[in-house]
């Protein structure tokens, strides 16, 4: 069992996701970092898809009732273990009484913390994972509060002979040397100017305060859209088009974009211009609030080759694990 002593910003229990659903609009939820979320978990002896907690902007603090194999990956959070610093992309053990801390992030937003058996609470829809819009899944559909209690699963095999393994540094994401961010254009790309579709590439973005696991808004210049009547069935501002369906990671350009992430709803009325390929949703999810993103426009081909070096990278890191 692990108490929360005090939650952090933003602390939820999140796996792979939940998929199957999204025709219903249910989401997939799951961790905004897969690449981070896999790394601790596989640290620690489990597979990819077990349930950990995903700290945002500041770290949580927890006290564990039973001896444990653990592990930290994703933004630097300056751990504890009873006071005395431990590394992050790392296996380490705890035992009974230990009180695990962390702080605010540096180097990245996200913190995944894994716990050998995963973090067990009940399935729903076939995940673990938290939809806090509704107050879905997870630890009673919500954020962790001081004074809750997480069981843990059963580990598989003999986690503790990973104590001491950790990722090769050159596997390790310098989140903040990664601002640039690519895309596939379309669906509604055609809705823009030719000079606003140069520009979503050329122009510096700002991550503002109000981006979250619903949607990552930026900041920067105005976009122009084609002049046209409106279709029956749209709206009738210019960035409406006739309801469609938003794939995650889809940008929406009611003016200023709007880059869908996991909890985002899963349809509507605005034009969606392009999607961040699935290797660097995580990256994009790892920039805080006031930093940088650019925006690479590649083909179809070039974001499937990004997404099996992705692949390729972690199971290199599983292999290196044994």
């Amino acid at each position: 069992m692990i108490t929360v002593r005090e939650p952090g910003v933003l602390t939820t229990v999140q796996d792979t996701g939940r998929f199957g659903h999204y025709h219903i609009g249910m989401p997939p939820s799951g961790a905004m970092d897969g690449y981070a979320h896999a790394a601790a978990n596989y640290l620690v002896g489990n597979d990819a898809d077990r349930a950990a907690l995903e700290m945002t902007y500041q770290g949580c603090t927890l006290e564990f009732g039973d001896d444990a194999v653990i592990a930290l990956a994703g933004a630097e959070m300056s751990p504890t273990i009873n006071d005395e610093p431990v590394a992050t992309w790392e296996t380490h053990a705890v035992e009974a009484g230990d009180v695990l801390a962390t702080q605010f992030a540096t180097n990245g937003a996200r913190t995944y913390l894994a716990v050998a058996g995963g973090i067990d609470v009940d399935p729903l829809m076939g995940s673990r994972s938290t939809y806090t819009l509704i107050g879905l899944g997870g630890y009673e559909g919500r954020a962790l509060e001081a004074g809750d209690e997480l069981a843990v699963g059963e580990p598989k095999g003999e986690s503790e002979a990973l104590v001491g393994s950790a990722v090769d540094p050159e596997r390790v994401p310098d989140y903040a040397s990664e601002s640039r961010i690519r895309i596939v254009l379309g669906l509604c790309d055609y809705r823009l100017t030719e000079e606003s579709k140069a520009e979503l590439c050329d122009a510096e973005w700002t991550v503002t305060p109000e981006a979250d696991r619903v949607g990552y808004r930026l900041e920067g210049p105005d976009l122009d859209f084609v002049p046209r009547e409106q279709p029956f069935g749209a709206g009738t501002d210019p960035s409406n088009v006739v309801d469609l369906g938003y794939p995650v990671g889809s940008i929406q350009v009611p003016q200023q974009p709007i880059v869908l992430m996991r909890d985002a709803v899963t349809g509507g009325g605005y034009a969606t211009v392009g999607t961040v390929v699935s290797a660097d949703r995580g990256l994009l999810a790892q920039r805080p609030t006031h930093q940088s993103v650019y925006f690479d426009a590649v083909t179809v081909d070039e974001a499937l080759d990004a997404r099996a070096e992705r692949r390729e990278a972690l199971d290199a890191i599983r292999s290196s694990l044994g």
